[in-house]
């Protein structure tokens, strides 16, 4: 039997890299992509990252640091980061098909059994990383380690010290320079254990991650649960975490806002509960589940105390189980009405799909249109096609209106380069 090998590609700065690899005058340039309505820092390049700047950081808060540094903010785009990440997906399967998308920036791959076609496993990393860049632009970083948890300590490696040039194999590595790694690595950085169990950890006087392996697994398990004594474990190069190849349905969707301004009449909340239902209802489609009851919630800013205060939800169930947008979106309707009070400036609202059930697999009524039922089918798919193709506003419910004026800021979004024929990147 093959010894497991895993690889943990991960795509560095991915919201920032992105948006570089259409605009080369953004390299070396301190920038950060903002949240939505522009809110928040939630992507930092290496050079924001130096000034100190941490994640989440208020918008507002960095316009001084900004106009001294000549930090660039840009609205997050998600159209074209969640393709770059599928083309970078298409890239890496080239190399295996034993592959896991653990993140929009992050796979897992599982190499062994195609190591005989390369010379080694930092030969076949250098590889995938340079042909990732060649093809997509984009630069990643590489762990290759025994077991899941190892490859993303060795990813953490490869990104945190040049001398590993961008691919860090753990497995190859002799065990005292393993060691003397993990010995000066914090136990925080170790995958599953955030500063909450850390600290804990540290209370038991496990401050780094070569503390952590030299602790019994038996005994953590006893203080933290089976999920530490399998990190444990997989520090050891014992594979405790296997590949998820398919990923698993969700269990809960939800689809949700806050509004580019403050929103108080029924229509506009009403068009946006319709947004919402469209693109929950799409990826219901897509995991090939349908719903058996909504949850429609609306609120007000609560970072203004100021101003009236309203945050209500009702739960709205499905006599008959239903993917079909146009379905959802009437029950959803029917809900908002119930919960919906004037003179209130609301600030968000969404959508919740529960009681998901798989739809082949689903339980039929006695009473059921199987004609309709097939009319319905032939129409989404219709619909899922046409924007997938076009785009996923091309068509929309009437319900979801026209104008939407109540969308959120993005005031300087970069184009959807590679998904719109009208905002391809022009070469001059």
């Amino acid at each position: 039997m093959t010894t497991p090998l895993f690889a943990l590609v991960d795509v560095n700065n991915f919201y920032v890299s992105c948006e570089r690899v259409f605009q080369p005058k953004l390299e070396d340039v301190p920038m950060v992509v903002l949240s939505n309505n522009d809110g928040c820092a939630v992507a930092r390049s290496a050079e924001v990252k130096a000034l100190g700047v941490k994640m989440a950081t208020p918008w507002f808060k960095l316009k001084d640091l900004a106009k001294e540094h000549g930090i660039v903010a840009y609205s997050s785009n998600y159209t074209l980061y969640g393709d770059m990440s599928s083309r970078v997906v298409e890239v890496l399967k080239k190399f295996t098909p034993n592959l896991e998308v653990y993140s929009i920036d992050e796979s897992f791959l599982a190499i062994e059994t195609v190591l005989k076609h390369y010379p080694d496993a930092s030969h076949l990393g250098h590889l995938m990383k340079q042909t990732v860049k060649d093809t997509t632009g984009l630069p990643v970083c590489v762990g290759i380690g025994a077991s899941k948890t190892l490859a993303k300590l060795a990813n953490h490696l490869a990104k945190k010290h040049p001398q590993f040039a961008g691919v860090c194999d753990v497995e190859s590595m002799p065990k005292a320079e393993l060691y003397q790694w993990m010995t000066e690595t914090e136990v925080g950085e170790v995958w599953g254990i955030g500063k909450r169990i850390a600290k804990k950890l540290h209370l038991l006087n496990i401050y780094s991650v070569f503390d952590l392996l030299q602790t019994s697994p038996q005994s953590l398990r006893q203080q933290f649960g089976v999920v530490m004594e399998r990190l444990c474990y997989e520090l050891r190069g014992v594979s405790c975490l296997q590949l998820e190849e398919v990923t698993p349905a969700k269990q809960q969707i939800v689809s949700s806002r806050s509004f580019g301004k403050p929103v108080s009449s029924m229509s506009e909340l009403a068009e946006s509960v319709a947004t919402h239902v469209a693109r929950g209802a799409e990826k219901l489609r897509s995991q090939h589940s349908v719903a058996g009851a909504l949850t429609i919630f609306i609120q007000t800013n609560p970072f203004k105390p100021h101003e009236p205060q309203r945050h209500q939800s009702v739960v709205v169930p499905l006599a008959d189980p239903s993917d079909n947008t146009l379905t959802l979106t009437t029950a959803a309707i029917e809900g908002l009405k119930q919960i919906y009070c004037s003179g209130f400036k609301y600030k968000k609202a969404g959508v919740m799909f529960s009681l998901l059930a798989d739809k082949p697999t689903v339980q039929q009524s006695l009473f059921d249109d199987v004609a309709a039922k097939g009319k319905s089918a032939g129409l989404m798919k219709a619909l899922d096609s046409i924007n997938g193709r076009f785009g996923n506003t091309v068509l929309r419910t009437a319900a979801a209106g026209t104008k939407q004026d109540w969308v959120m800021r993005s005031g300087n979004r970069s184009p959807n380069y590679t998904t719109r024929w009208d905002e391809l990147p022009v070469v001059q």
